[in-house]
């Protein structure tokens, strides 16, 4: 099942689609839905079981047009009523595959997907995330859709090492962010089918034996960072700290561009970014981006402003990692990853990287592709 609208404003600039007026903004903004295309990706890798396994999905864009798009003919559940285009009908449509007794219940969208479908299931079947959403703080989704589908056709074709396990549903607690502080609360747990390195962990905060050296970080990179050269950062505690050094607060959930130590534009979207790069000519900016915490993503969770598109313009050599060390020391595999949408620019980014952690202090650590 699908949620259509799941991560529709990323490129846009938006914190999410939750609610008619999110959702509104996000279509006048020119956002492209991409959710049931990420679907039919991870439903790809359930083709060679076509003839052992059924498929049941809900009617048009909430399912079925994804698995039919994958090539997959699924069994379209019967008794929904019309879609309402919010969250009552993920809820209504897992309240039928509960019904049901599906094996496994995969999903496509966010957090705020994962909290519904949860809300209504909990833990009596296996549910597993396909990352379409903005935010996925949660501990049920795939690190792409391509491992979730993975994931989904190592249980179903009864690879015994995929073991369920349970996993949290996390979600933005609002009034820390207001705040201005990004905290996640715990809205339930799910049973996930788990496989290293293919399934995504809670999101974590920040550590608090970091911040003496990344506040120094943030000096240095100011001092070196040429004055003639877009500073575009991403969003979060760590690179909130440079703009502190620069003097202003910035967007925490958000992304800002900065030239010569002052803040130009804030909050930016896809399309204001290629504007800027545009002006800025070859080689005039440069990227800072962070690590989400627990998770190890660098691009495609939280970023997504920061496209493929504005990736391939800057350039993997242009792109400055900022993380604390007690971060990166908790990430289990020990790699970071990257979920743009566009395979070639995941294969650019691929690779080893030098992640700056304190002033002339640098970890390498491998870029995972998505599987």
């Amino acid at each position: 099942m699908v949620n259509p609208i799941a991560g529709l404003g990323g490129r846009v600039g938006l914190k999410g689609t939750d609610g008619p007026e999110a959702l509104a903004r996000a279509r006048a903004l020119g956002a492209v839905p991409t959710a049931v295309p990420r679907c039919a990706l991870a439903l790809q890798s359930l083709l060679p079981l076509a003839d052992r396994i059924e498929v049941l999905a809900p009617p048009g864009p909430m399912g079925a047009d994804a698995a039919t798009d994958a090539g997959l003919r699924p069994r379209l559940l019967a008794g929904l009523p019309p879609l309402l285009g919010d969250g009552t009908d993920t809820s209504r449509a897992a309240a039928r595959m509960l019904e049901e007794e599906v094996d496994l219940l995969l999903f496509a969208g966010g957090d705020g997907t994962a909290r519904d479908v949860v809300g209504v299931i909990g833990t009596r079947i296996p549910v597993l995330g396909v990352p379409t959403g903005v935010k996925m703080h949660s501990a049920v989704f795939g690190t792409s859709p391509r491992a979730a589908g993975q994931i989904a056709a190592r249980l179903l074709g009864g690879d015994a090492a995929v073991r369920l396990r349970e996993a949290e549903v996390m979600d933005l607690d609002e009034a820390a962010l207001r705040e201005g502080r990004v905290s996640a609360s715990l809205f339930g747990v799910a049973h996930v089918p788990h496989v290293r390195g293919l399934v995504q962990a809670s999101k974590a905060g920040a550590r608090p034996d970091d911040e003496a050296a990344l506040d120094a970080l943030a000096r240095v990179i100011l001092r070196e960072w040429p004055a003639d050269r877009l500073m575009i950062l991403g969003c979060g505690t760590t690179t909130r700290r440079i703009k502190r050094a620069m003097g202003f607060d910035g967007t925490l959930l958000g992304v800002d561009v900065a030239l010569g130590g002052r803040l130009i534009a804030a909050d930016v979207n896809e399309a204001q970014l290629l504007r800027l790069l545009d002006r800025a000519g070859p080689g005039g900016a440069g990227i800072l981006a962070s690590v989400t915490g627990g998770q190890g993503f660098l691009f495609g969770r939280g970023n997504q402003q920061i496209s493929a598109a504005v990736i391939r313009r800057v350039g993997r050599g242009n792109i400055q990692v900022v993380t604390g060390a007690a971060k990166l020391a908790t990430l289990d595999p020990a790699v970071l990853h990257v979920d743009t949408g566009e395979a070639d620019v995941d294969a650019m980014l691929a690779g080893y990287m030098q992640v700056h952690t304190a002033p002339g202090q640098r970890m390498v650590m491998r870029v995972a592709a998505p599987h």
